[in-house]
Order: C-alpha cells, then structure tokens, then sequence
C-alpha cells in the first residue's frame, strides 16, 4: 500500500487544536471516524494509547507516528494530523511534535502494519519531506506532497 493511498485528502486534518498528545489522539480519532464514517473512536483510542504507554512514538524532531492494532477494523488506515503550533508530546527529544501519522490496523495484518512504518520511516529520513509538509495549508496540498515524495523514494529504490 502507498502511503498517498494510506493518507488521502480526507485522511489529513490541517491545523491541529491540540495542546497534548492525549488530545491529539481524540482529536486525530474523531477525525478518522468523520472521514470513514466508521464508529470506532474508543477502539482507536485504546490501540493507539496502549502502544503509546510502551514508549513515545514521538521519534523524531518534530514527528510522531501514534499506532496501534484493534480488532475493529480489517484493514490498516492512516489519518495526518499537522499542527502549526507544536504539540507537547513527551517525544524522545523532549520537542514539541508537528506532524503526527497516526496508523491503525487489525491484528492480524501485523505484516503489512510493519511494513508502513518501515515506509514512513524512510520518507521521513529526508528533512525536506518534513519541512515540505508541515508548510502546507490545505489537505489536498499535503497529499500532494506525500506522493511527490514517495515517488522520488519509489525511484530510488
């Protein structure tokens, strides 16, 4: 799966309110639910809180990556949350987070889970992908730029 396919337009919420990370997740579930309109807000919330108590998925300047596993959905789903102001987030850097890929996915598709982040991971590796997105102010836009760039890191592999 495409990480573009993994965060369309409806997938990515611009302008985050949250000032924490708890409020961040409430805030990133309810807009998941809106755009799928599946009603799973809490199931998200358990996964995504679950795997955060283990460590913060706040990895690096700048950029959290929330996920969890639920029994509640049959596939992996991606939402983009971008803050303009930062988000407290207790990241590993002690800095607020600006970008927050919070991915979801059942348990039995752990495989395909992994491999997510493993993409993501790379992406993030180049600072101007960061940079590129956290300017955007419009959802659309911020697609756009996911696929820019995953298709430069598509050319390269």
């Amino acid at each position: 799966m495409l990480l573009s396919e993994l965060f369309p337009p409806e997938f990515i919420k611009i302008g985050l309110e949250a000032e924490d990370k708890d409020e961040a997740f409430e805030e990133l579930a309810d807009a998941f639910c809106q755009a799928s309109r599946l009603n799973i807000r809490e199931d998200i919330l358990e996964a995504v809180r679950e795997r955060e108590r283990k460590m913060s998925t706040g990895i690096q300047k700048g950029i959290a990556i929330p996920h969890g596993k639920t029994g509640a959905i049959d596939r992996v789903y991606g939402i983009l949350g971008v803050s303009k102001r930062g988000i407290d987030y207790d990241a590993l850097d002690g800095e607020p987070v600006y970008l927050l890929f919070m991915v979801v996915g059942p348990q039995s598709r752990a495989e395909k889970h992994l491999r997510i982040l493993k993409r993501l991971a790379e992406l993030l590796e180049n600072p101007q992908f960061f940079t590129d997105l956290a300017a955007q102010n419009d959802s659309s836009q911020a697609s756009a730029v996911i696929k820019k760039y995953e298709n430069i890191l598509t050319a390269l592999d």
